[in-house]
């Protein structure tokens, strides 16, 4: 019984999971204003999540949270790097201020959102369609496998506290998973060491956002962050590792000049 409940949400999350790559794929295919838009709709969409977790009943203020946010990166993306750092610091400072109560939380959690969307969009535009497209294989199958091997195998909790479900069997199998695809676009471009590690290191930095979402849902007392997505619950549900990934690869490539 306690097995065929952990595989009944798996149709609902498949079908979904589907729609997202498609539109994922079109997005990134096309790049360009196309990309910044759906980067801008889908950490709006965070955003607008995150409001609705910390300050339950507000709508209102979700929404104009969400528009902000998501205006605020269409705008930033055509700036310098620093300059557009500054004004998603200065969005988040400003609806930190706003909030009346979970400011911290708020604050550190929509500006992870915003450089996230930031750092997509200018891995997009600067290291090309090739290394965008290694950053969400890295960060969907560090999910996917961690998701199977976690429930076919089972085994110790990775950190039972924060997220219960996730396990060491999962957590090792995302990143033997992530080291392959590094294997995989080291092909023709040599540094195959070098991408290996950083694709792991990628996804512990997924597996770290994933953890980061599951603590903010703890600590408010939800299972979801919303009900936008059949079977992935929300956007912040599902996005969670790719935030952690594009963070820690904004603030690797920007030394290494990469962005």
């Amino acid at each position: 019984m306690a097995k065929t409940q952990n595989w009944a949400d798996l149709n609902a999350r498949m079908i979904s999971g589907v729609a997202m790559v498609v539109v994922g794929f079109l997005g990134i295919w096309l790049g360009g204003h196309v990309f910044h838009l759906l980067v801008a709709l889908i950490c709006g969409l965070m955003v607008w999540e995150l409001v609705g977790m910390l300050r339950p009943g507000v709508r209102h203020e979700q929404l104009q949270y969400g528009v902000l946010a998501g205006f605020a990166l269409v705008v930033a993306v055509h700036l310098s790097l620093w300059l557009a750092v500054v004004v998603l610091l200065a969005l988040t400072v400003y609806g930190a201020w706003r909030m009346e109560q979970n400011r911290v939380v708020f604050g550190a959690y929509c500006l992870m959102i915003l450089l996230a969307g930031l750092s997509m969009a200018l891995v997009r535009d600067d290291m090309g369609l090739r290394w965008m497209f290694w950053l969400v294989l890295v960060v969907v199958v560090t999910d996917v496998a961690g998701y199977f091997a976690g429930r076919m195998l089972g085994g110790p909790k990775f950190w039972p506290a924060i997220s219960p479900k996730k396990t060491w069997s999962g957590t090792a199998a995302g990143w033997v998973a992530a080291a392959l695809v590094g294997v995989l676009f080291s092909i023709n471009s040599g540094g195959v060491l070098a991408l290996v590690i950083l694709s792991i290191l990628l996804a512990f930095a997924s597996q770290i956002g994933d953890i980061a979402e599951s603590a903010l849902k703890r600590k408010q007392g939800v299972k979801d962050s919303s009900t936008l997505i059949p079977g992935h619950g929300g956007l912040m549900d599902r996005f969670d590792g790719m935030l952690g990934a594009s963070v820690f690869l904004l603030v690797v490539g920007f030394p290494l000049g990469w962005v």
